[in-house]
């Protein structure tokens, strides 16, 4: 890639969806949900996880929450000011709040969750307006790839 090359914003999402999506395979390998998470600052990514609750034996090990945790250890800070969060599914209530709290500025995710999703499916945390912190969201990037990932997985488990 040359200084001269342009990308749309379409273009970036889906390319760092991608980098997302590969972690989210990851998960397979200990019976996890193929959630993967990365954290992109200045174009680069800074972390990446994926979902490692069964594996840790850990309700908490969301791949939001990990991706999160290892981006505030790089950057030495609280606050990943500057940020933008990739996530293949819709985060739940806890990542939304983890986010919140994080002071993530934008999120962007594949497949939306009607069932467990606080980006605007189920809930809203990340844009309450009671918080102090809301952000950017931006839904449906690379959906039809994410929720295959998903609906291959929970067919599979059911056999």
């Amino acid at each position: 890639m040359t200084s001269s090359t342009k990308f749309s914003t379409k273009n970036i999402e889906d390319f760092f969806m991608k980098f997302a999506i590969l972690e989210s395979k990851k998960s397979l390998k200990s019976g996890d949900v193929p959630v993967g998470a990365i954290i992109v600052k200045d174009n680069k990514i800074i972390s990446r996880a994926h979902n490692q609750i069964e594996k840790k034996g850990d309700s908490t090990a969301h791949a939001e929450l990990l991706a999160i945790q290892k981006a505030i250890k790089k950057l030495g800070y609280k606050h990943l000011l500057d940020c933008t969060l990739y996530v293949t599914l819709e985060p739940c209530a806890m990542c939304a709040g983890a986010i919140v709290l994080a002071r993530i500025p934008r999120v962007v995710f594949g497949a939306t969750d009607p069932k467990t999703g606080a980006c605007g499916s189920l809930y809203n945390i990340v844009n309450d307006k009671r918080l102090n912190h809301r952000c950017e969201v931006i839904s449906g990037v690379l959906e039809d790839e994410c929720s295959k990932l998903l609906k291959d997985f929970f067919k599979k488990l059911r056999k």
